[in-house]
């Protein structure tokens, strides 16, 4: 079965970084587009970025641009966020999905905790 497990996150100064790692299994990990959504404490969830299946084609919401950086390791079916510059806004969880295409994501993890405090 499909499964996704996010982890990395954590307590982090404003500044600083943080990678984020999602290990999928139970599918053909390179085929699929992979989203990266977040929900800060109290509000909806939040698109943050994109990237598809060969790695070449990433997209990410403005808030991020120039901070964030979305990878992926198709040989190890591992997904990544780098983190940098983080602020105290982008404390939130963030969950990795799977993209199913003209769908949008099908498949989430269970989620990982940033909190970005001084």
């Amino acid at each position: 079965q499909v499964q996704l497990v996010e982890s990395g996150g954590g307590l982090v100064q404003p500044g600083g970084s943080l990678k984020l790692s999602c290990a999928a299994s139970g599918f053909s990990f390179s085929r699929f587009s992979m989203t990266w959504v977040r929900q800060a404490p109290g509000k909806g969830l939040e698109w943050v970025s994109d990237i598809s299946g060969d790695g070449v084609t990433t997209y990410y919401i403005d808030s991020v641009k120039g901070r964030f950086i979305t990878s992926r390791d198709n040989a190890k079916n591992t997904l990544f966020l780098q983190m940098n510059n983080l602020q105290p806004e982008d404390t939130a969880v963030y969950y990795c999905a799977r993209d199913l295409e003209g769908v949008g994501p099908d498949y989430w993890g269970q989620g990982t905790q940033v909190t970005v405090s001084s």
